[in-house]
Protein backbone atom coordinates (compact mmCIF):
# COMPACT_ATOMS: atom_id res chain seq x y z
CA UNK A 1 0.00 0.00 0.00
CA UNK A 2 1.24 3.47 -0.85
CA UNK A 3 2.60 5.74 1.87
CA UNK A 4 0.23 8.38 0.45
CA UNK A 5 -2.91 6.62 1.73
CA UNK A 6 -3.97 3.81 4.05
CA UNK A 7 -5.73 0.55 3.20
CA UNK A 8 -8.87 1.92 4.90
CA UNK A 9 -8.76 5.05 2.74
CA UNK A 10 -8.28 2.93 -0.37
CA UNK A 11 -11.41 0.97 0.54
CA UNK A 12 -13.56 4.02 1.26
CA UNK A 13 -12.53 5.87 -1.90
CA UNK A 14 -13.10 2.78 -4.05
CA UNK A 15 -16.51 2.21 -2.47
CA UNK A 16 -17.48 5.85 -2.99
CA UNK A 17 -16.71 5.58 -6.70
CA UNK A 18 -19.38 2.90 -7.05
CA UNK A 19 -22.04 5.61 -6.66
CA UNK A 20 -22.96 7.95 -9.49
CA UNK A 21 -24.77 11.28 -9.77
CA UNK A 22 -28.54 11.10 -9.57
CA UNK A 23 -28.75 7.67 -7.94
CA UNK A 24 -30.91 7.19 -4.86
CA UNK A 25 -28.96 5.29 -2.21
CA UNK A 26 -30.22 3.71 1.01
CA UNK A 27 -27.22 4.06 3.32
CA UNK A 28 -26.10 1.79 6.14
CA UNK A 29 -24.25 3.22 9.15
CA UNK A 30 -20.46 2.90 9.39
CA UNK A 31 -18.31 2.25 6.34
CA UNK A 32 -21.22 2.55 3.85
CA UNK A 33 -22.11 5.98 5.27
CA UNK A 34 -18.50 7.12 5.03
CA UNK A 35 -18.23 6.04 1.39
CA UNK A 36 -21.64 7.44 0.37
CA UNK A 37 -20.95 10.85 1.88
CA UNK A 38 -17.51 10.96 0.28
CA UNK A 39 -19.20 10.38 -3.08
CA UNK A 40 -21.65 13.22 -2.37
CA UNK A 41 -18.80 15.58 -1.46
CA UNK A 42 -16.70 14.74 -4.54
CA UNK A 43 -17.79 13.25 -7.87
CA UNK A 44 -21.53 12.70 -7.20
CA UNK A 45 -22.97 15.86 -5.60
CA UNK A 46 -26.47 14.98 -6.80
CA UNK A 47 -26.57 11.49 -5.27
CA UNK A 48 -29.67 11.19 -3.04
CA UNK A 49 -28.76 9.70 0.35
CA UNK A 50 -31.55 8.06 2.33
CA UNK A 51 -31.27 6.64 5.84
CA UNK A 52 -33.51 4.12 7.60
CA UNK A 53 -34.88 6.68 10.07
CA UNK A 54 -36.78 8.34 7.20
CA UNK A 55 -34.39 11.12 6.19
CA UNK A 56 -34.49 11.82 2.45
CA UNK A 57 -31.76 13.63 0.51
CA UNK A 58 -29.77 14.20 3.68
CA UNK A 59 -26.46 16.09 3.48
CA UNK A 60 -24.67 15.66 6.81
CA UNK A 61 -21.61 17.77 7.51
CA UNK A 62 -20.29 15.03 9.81
CA UNK A 63 -20.80 11.27 9.76
CA UNK A 64 -23.73 10.06 11.90
CA UNK A 65 -23.23 7.71 14.83
CA UNK A 66 -26.56 6.00 14.18
CA UNK A 67 -29.70 6.29 12.06
CA UNK A 68 -31.17 8.39 14.87
CA UNK A 69 -28.39 11.00 14.77
CA UNK A 70 -29.88 14.50 14.68
CA UNK A 71 -27.38 15.51 11.98
CA UNK A 72 -29.35 13.43 9.49
CA UNK A 73 -32.74 15.00 10.17
CA UNK A 74 -31.33 18.54 10.40
CA UNK A 75 -29.71 18.32 6.96
CA UNK A 76 -32.42 16.33 5.16
CA UNK A 77 -34.73 17.70 2.50
CA UNK A 78 -37.57 16.00 4.36
CA UNK A 79 -38.07 13.38 7.05
CA UNK A 80 -40.86 10.81 6.64
CA UNK A 81 -42.15 8.15 9.01
CA UNK A 82 -40.40 4.79 9.11
CA UNK A 83 -43.54 2.96 7.82
CA UNK A 84 -43.67 5.34 4.87
CA UNK A 85 -39.95 4.88 4.27
CA UNK A 86 -40.28 1.14 3.93
CA UNK A 87 -43.73 0.77 2.38
CA UNK A 88 -43.50 3.57 -0.19
CA UNK A 89 -39.79 4.13 -0.85
CA UNK A 90 -38.10 0.76 -0.26
CA UNK A 91 -40.83 -1.79 -1.03
CA UNK A 92 -42.13 0.49 -3.75
CA UNK A 93 -38.87 0.00 -5.67
CA UNK A 94 -37.93 3.68 -5.63
CA UNK A 95 -34.34 3.22 -4.45
CA UNK A 96 -31.54 2.41 -6.87
CA UNK A 97 -28.81 1.19 -4.51
CA UNK A 98 -28.54 -0.19 -1.01
CA UNK A 99 -25.10 0.28 0.60
CA UNK A 100 -24.44 -2.23 3.40
CA UNK A 101 -21.89 -3.57 5.85
CA UNK A 102 -22.07 -6.73 8.01
CA UNK A 103 -20.35 -8.86 10.63
CA UNK A 104 -20.08 -11.85 8.28
CA UNK A 105 -20.36 -12.43 4.54
CA UNK A 106 -20.10 -15.75 2.70
CA UNK A 107 -19.17 -16.80 -0.82
CA UNK A 108 -22.72 -16.17 -2.09
CA UNK A 109 -22.81 -12.67 -0.55
CA UNK A 110 -25.27 -13.57 2.21
CA UNK A 111 -24.87 -11.22 5.18
CA UNK A 112 -25.05 -11.89 8.90
CA UNK A 113 -25.74 -9.13 11.43
CA UNK A 114 -27.75 -11.28 13.87
CA UNK A 115 -25.44 -13.53 15.88
CA UNK A 116 -22.15 -15.44 15.96
CA UNK A 117 -22.31 -19.14 16.77
CA UNK A 118 -25.31 -21.43 17.18
CA UNK A 119 -28.72 -19.77 17.03
CA UNK A 120 -29.90 -21.45 20.26
CA UNK A 121 -26.73 -20.61 22.21
CA UNK A 122 -24.89 -17.82 20.38
CA UNK A 123 -21.42 -16.67 21.36
CA UNK A 124 -22.31 -13.08 20.47
CA UNK A 125 -25.60 -11.35 19.72
CA UNK A 126 -25.38 -8.62 17.06
CA UNK A 127 -27.67 -5.63 16.40
CA UNK A 128 -29.85 -7.44 13.86
CA UNK A 129 -30.98 -6.72 10.33
CA UNK A 130 -32.65 -3.33 10.61
CA UNK A 131 -33.70 -2.39 7.09
CA UNK A 132 -31.02 -4.48 5.34
CA UNK A 133 -33.22 -7.51 4.48
CA UNK A 134 -35.76 -5.27 2.73
CA UNK A 135 -32.99 -3.36 0.98
CA UNK A 136 -31.53 -6.58 -0.40
CA UNK A 137 -34.81 -7.62 -2.00
CA UNK A 138 -36.37 -4.29 -3.01
CA UNK A 139 -33.58 -1.97 -4.17
CA UNK A 140 -32.11 -2.14 -7.66
CA UNK A 141 -28.76 -3.51 -6.49
CA UNK A 142 -26.61 -3.82 -3.38
CA UNK A 143 -23.06 -2.59 -2.73
CA UNK A 144 -21.23 -4.02 0.29
CA UNK A 145 -18.10 -2.66 1.94
CA UNK A 146 -16.19 -4.57 4.63
CA UNK A 147 -12.69 -4.97 6.04
CA UNK A 148 -11.22 -8.19 4.72
CA UNK A 149 -10.46 -11.02 7.17
CA UNK A 150 -11.29 -14.70 7.68
CA UNK A 151 -13.40 -13.65 10.66
CA UNK A 152 -15.68 -11.69 8.33
CA UNK A 153 -15.34 -13.53 5.00
CA UNK A 154 -16.54 -17.00 5.96
CA UNK A 155 -17.49 -20.03 3.89
CA UNK A 156 -21.00 -20.09 5.39
CA UNK A 157 -22.51 -17.35 7.54
CA UNK A 158 -23.79 -18.44 10.95
CA UNK A 159 -27.17 -16.84 10.19
CA UNK A 160 -28.59 -15.37 6.99
CA UNK A 161 -29.88 -11.98 8.10
CA UNK A 162 -29.80 -10.48 4.61
CA UNK A 163 -29.97 -12.71 1.56
CA UNK A 164 -27.41 -12.32 -1.16
CA UNK A 165 -27.86 -15.32 -3.43
CA UNK A 166 -28.86 -17.86 -0.78
CA UNK A 167 -27.01 -20.87 0.59
CA UNK A 168 -26.78 -22.43 -2.88
CA UNK A 169 -26.37 -19.29 -4.96
CA UNK A 170 -29.82 -19.69 -6.54
CA UNK A 171 -32.13 -17.79 -4.17
CA UNK A 172 -32.95 -15.07 -6.70
CA UNK A 173 -33.73 -17.37 -9.60
CA UNK A 174 -37.31 -17.17 -10.87
CA UNK A 175 -38.31 -14.75 -8.10
CA UNK A 176 -40.43 -11.87 -9.45
CA UNK A 177 -40.04 -8.26 -8.34
CA UNK A 178 -36.66 -8.72 -6.71
CA UNK A 179 -33.56 -6.60 -7.21
CA UNK A 180 -30.28 -7.74 -8.72
CA UNK A 181 -28.82 -8.27 -5.25
CA UNK A 182 -25.14 -7.73 -4.42
CA UNK A 183 -23.28 -6.55 -7.52
CA UNK A 184 -19.97 -5.66 -5.86
CA UNK A 185 -18.14 -6.11 -2.57
CA UNK A 186 -15.41 -3.59 -1.78
CA UNK A 187 -12.78 -4.41 0.84
CA UNK A 188 -9.44 -3.00 1.93
CA UNK A 189 -7.74 -5.59 -0.33
CA UNK A 190 -9.86 -5.92 -3.45
CA UNK A 191 -13.16 -5.61 -5.28
CA UNK A 192 -15.33 -8.72 -5.68
CA UNK A 193 -18.27 -9.37 -7.98
CA UNK A 194 -20.60 -12.37 -8.29
CA UNK A 195 -19.69 -14.87 -10.99
CA UNK A 196 -22.08 -14.64 -13.92
CA UNK A 197 -22.87 -18.38 -13.81
CA UNK A 198 -22.62 -19.42 -10.14
CA UNK A 199 -23.06 -16.10 -8.28
CA UNK A 200 -20.05 -17.00 -6.13
CA UNK A 201 -18.00 -13.94 -5.22
CA UNK A 202 -14.93 -13.59 -7.42
CA UNK A 203 -12.08 -11.10 -7.19
CA UNK A 204 -12.45 -8.62 -10.07
CA UNK A 205 -9.62 -6.24 -9.09
CA UNK A 206 -6.77 -6.09 -6.60
CA UNK A 207 -5.88 -2.85 -4.87
CA UNK A 208 -2.37 -1.53 -5.66
CA UNK A 209 0.33 -3.46 -3.81
CA UNK A 210 -2.02 -6.30 -2.77
CA UNK A 211 -1.17 -9.84 -3.87
CA UNK A 212 -3.43 -12.79 -4.64
CA UNK A 213 -1.86 -14.59 -1.68
CA UNK A 214 -2.98 -11.85 0.72
CA UNK A 215 -6.57 -12.15 -0.46
CA UNK A 216 -6.49 -15.95 -0.26
CA UNK A 217 -5.09 -15.78 3.28
CA UNK A 218 -7.83 -13.36 4.38
CA UNK A 219 -10.76 -15.30 2.87
CA UNK A 220 -12.55 -18.22 4.50
CA UNK A 221 -13.29 -20.09 1.28
CA UNK A 222 -11.32 -21.03 -1.84
CA UNK A 223 -11.62 -17.65 -3.51
CA UNK A 224 -11.57 -17.42 -7.31
CA UNK A 225 -10.01 -14.64 -9.39
CA UNK A 226 -11.26 -13.16 -12.65
CA UNK A 227 -9.44 -14.30 -15.79
CA UNK A 228 -8.73 -10.65 -16.60
CA UNK A 229 -7.82 -9.40 -13.14
CA UNK A 230 -7.71 -5.62 -12.92
CA UNK A 231 -5.82 -3.26 -10.62
CA UNK A 232 -8.01 -0.81 -8.71
CA UNK A 233 -7.34 2.86 -9.45
CA UNK A 234 -5.55 4.68 -6.64
CA UNK A 235 -7.28 7.45 -4.65
CA UNK A 236 -6.87 10.96 -6.00
CA UNK A 237 -5.52 13.84 -3.92
CA UNK A 238 -8.90 15.58 -3.75
CA UNK A 239 -10.65 12.40 -2.61
CA UNK A 240 -8.12 11.88 0.16
CA UNK A 241 -8.29 15.50 1.28
CA UNK A 242 -12.10 15.54 1.42
CA UNK A 243 -12.22 12.18 3.22
CA UNK A 244 -9.70 13.24 5.85
CA UNK A 245 -11.46 16.53 6.43
CA UNK A 246 -14.79 14.71 6.80
CA UNK A 247 -13.35 12.30 9.36
CA UNK A 248 -11.62 15.10 11.26
CA UNK A 249 -14.86 17.13 11.45
CA UNK A 250 -16.69 14.04 12.60
CA UNK A 251 -14.20 13.28 15.37
CA UNK A 252 -14.23 16.86 16.62
CA UNK A 253 -18.02 17.07 16.51
CA UNK A 254 -18.63 13.85 18.43
CA UNK A 255 -15.84 14.55 20.95
CA UNK A 256 -17.42 17.94 21.66
CA UNK A 257 -20.80 16.31 22.14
Amino acid sequence: MSARYTAAEMMTVTASRALTNGQSCFVGIGLPSEAANLARLTHAPEVVLIYESGTLETKPDVLPLSIGDGELCETALITVSVPEMFRYWVQGGRIDVGFLGAAQIDKFANLNTTLIGDYRAPKVRLPGGGGAPEMATCTGEIFITLKHSKRTFVDTVDFVTTVGFGRDGKARENVPNIGAGPTRVITDLCVMQPDADTNELTVASLHPGVSREEVIEATGWQIAFADELATTAEPGDEELTVLRQLKERTAQHHDAS
